[in-house]
């Protein structure tokens, strides 16, 4: 987790930015004096709290976008060393190569083994383009499909952390069959006998993330979005530019309250204050003790009965009409 001085700061956070940048001031001042400022340093620390809560309640849904994004934001990695003890991560969808931009493989959440996989980003430039920015290639959801059907031969339930800005729509990608394999992998997730947990740590973005996303229960953190297209592709396709991404963001209704309220999800996973950039542990244990109680509800069911309610699930999702 970034220290205070190292933090990235969005547009908006820039009040958090300069009640830090105060704080800096009076520990200097105080390492230089000698004079004990620990009294407006509280209440400058409480401040920042007060703030970060103040600006992420009134939050627009571009702004959840953005902070989606954040620099800062933990990634898949991230939670999964934080929740999970024990982690093997294995590699390659035996037929083309290792994708890096999907991780995963076996880990414990208190004793009980799970395989959780999920797309990442990367931490820096260098890591970034390594992990193709978590666009997978068909390779990555080939082997991303591979760890799921190893998961349902030793019986251990599936999670996975969705976090990326759509599935690599390079020349390439498509020639080796993109829309097979994420089409491929949303026919086996619901036939899968074994549980599957979705969560939305980030960005949800189109095929890329149902790809990963079709599970017993899906969750979205507070802060993110899950749509079929982002907000600025959306606005360069119906006004010729990226200009109206803040209009295109509200209209695409993306966000984790208006998706539960489409019957979409199964639950809003609360960050820390201000975002889970502040707090990589909370935002952990958050998620950890939301995904906890419902392995064990789910494996109180047969593999058929979990079947069956995610066959009626994904079948009732949308509204139409009969003419």
């Amino acid at each position: 987790m970034p220290t205070d001085v190292n933090r990235q700061f969005l547009d908006f956070e820039k009040p958090i930015k300069d009640l830090i940048d105060e704080i800096e001031k009076l520990k200097h001042t105080a390492e230089k004096t000698k004079v004990d400022m620990a009294d407006p340093i509280q209440k400058l620390e409480y401040s920042i709290l007060q703030k970060r809560k103040e600006i992420t309640d009134h939050l627009t849904s571009w702004q959840r976008v953005q902070l989606s994004r954040h620099p800062d934001r933990p990634y898949t990695l991230k939670y999964i060393s934080k929740i999970t003890e024990n982690f093997v991560e294995l590699f390659g969808d035996r037929n083309v190569k290792d994708d890096k931009a999907m991780v995963g493989g076996f880990a414990s959440i208190d004793g009980e083994t799970v395989m959780i996989i999920g797309q990442q980003k990367g931490i820096n430039t260098k890591m970034r383009q390594m992990r193709n920015f978590g666009m997978a290639n068909p390779e990555g959801y080939r082997k991303a499909l591979r760890l799921m059907k190893l998961a349902e031969k030793f019986n251990k339930p599936v999670i996975t952390l969705i976090d990326t800005p759509g599935a690599y729509p390079g020349l390439e990608a498509e020639e080796r069959g993109q829309g097979e394999a994420i089409a491929r992998n949303i026919y086996e997730m619901i036939r899968l006998r074994v549980p599957v947990i979705c969560v939305i740590i980030g960005e949800g973005a189109s095929g890329g993330a149902l790809g990963i996303g079709v599970g017993d229960r899906v969750f979205m953190m507070e802060n993110t979005w899950y749509t079929v297209i982002s907000p600025e592709s959306c606005s360069s396709i119906l006004w010729r530019s990226w200009d109206k991404k803040e209009l295109a963001a509200e209209q695409l209704r993306l966000t984790a309250d208006k998706m539960l309220g489409f019957g979409l999800i199964e639950g809003i996973i609360p960050e820390p204050v201000g975002g889970a950039h502040w707090d990589y542990d909370e935002a952990a244990r958050i998620v950890k003790e939301y995904v906890k109680p419902v392995l064990r509800e789910l494996k109180q069911k047969t593999a058929d009965e979990r079947i069956n309610e995610r066959i009626a699930k994904f079948g009732k999702m949308g509204f139409w009409e009969e003419v």
